[in-house]
């Protein structure tokens, strides 16, 4: 993927984008409508979009402060609440074979989140890992018994799906996101991801979520489960210590 600023003649900015993985454009151009339209976040307007081209928004940055962070966080808190139709359920208008990155990923609705993560989130990544040569018996494990470590029941939520620190944007008005990889999954699993590289004022951000829209009792315990996902995603495009990181998950997974 390569990604332009351009300086249009009326003023405005834009990043031009160019992806020829198949899908990934109009998967990217659905999530960001997908989040807009929850009012919660703030996420750049798609200008035009065809099968390997992207045009939105561009974002100028400014340093994070902690009252970005707290908005941020209530905002968050905001867009999982806004929903969505299953665990699994692609953006409106959005392709079942979506990615995350560079790594395909299937918007396949499920009934219930344990099940669908094992099915959707770790065995495909399993079978991906494997066809490398990397064999990861701890993750199977995890796969098998889901249901055991998963925690109580929620409802589908309106997921970025891909929130590492690096598609958080923080602007003079505010945290834009950027690059989604946007479905319905459980809420725990984008917090799991912006501690995966850390981000700034993280606390913050957690603190102001927690307070606008409460995380069940053991949320952090389960951190190492939801982690699963991208860990599993770095290891079938980069291999080495994402494996480690990922068993190691696994195992934090199952000790609960």
């Amino acid at each position: 993927m390569t990604v332009a600023r351009e300086e249009r003649p009326d003023g405005t900015v834009v990043a031009i984008k160019h992806n020829t993985d198949p899908g990934a454009a109009a998967a990217e151009a659905a999530g960001l409508g997908w989040l807009a339209d929850a009012g919660a976040v703030r996420v750049p307007a798609v200008r035009s979009q065809d099968d390997e081209w992207l045009v939105i928004d561009y974002v100028t940055s400014a340093p994070a402060t902690p009252a970005a962070a707290e908005e941020f966080g209530r905002g968050l808190a905001r867009l999982h609440a806004a929903g969505a139709p299953a665990f699994g359920s692609p953006p409106p208008g959005g392709p079942v074979d979506a990615w995350i990155g560079r790594a395909p990923m299937r918007n396949v609705p499920g009934e219930d989140w344990p099940s669908w993560y094992a099915a959707h989130r770790i065995e495909p990544y399993l079978r991906l890992a494997a066809d490398q040569g990397i064999s990861l018996p701890d993750v199977a494990r995890v796969s098998d018994r889901v249901d055991s470590v998963a925690g109580p029941a929620e409802s589908p939520a309106r997921l970025h799906g891909d929130l590492w620190n690096g598609n958080v944007l923080w602007s003079a008005d505010g945290v834009w996101l950027i690059d989604p990889a946007a479905h319905g999954g459980h809420r725990e699993t984008d917090l799991a991801m912006l501690h995966l590289f850390g981000c700034p004022h993280l606390e913050r951000i957690v603190a102001a979520y927690d307070e606008t829209a409460p995380l069940a009792d053991g949320w952090q315990a389960r951190r190492p489960l939801h982690l699963l996902f991208p860990l599993l995603v770095h290891t079938v495009l980069f291999g080495g210590g994402y494996a480690r990181q990922a068993s190691e998950a696994a195992r934090a997974a199952l000790r609960g």
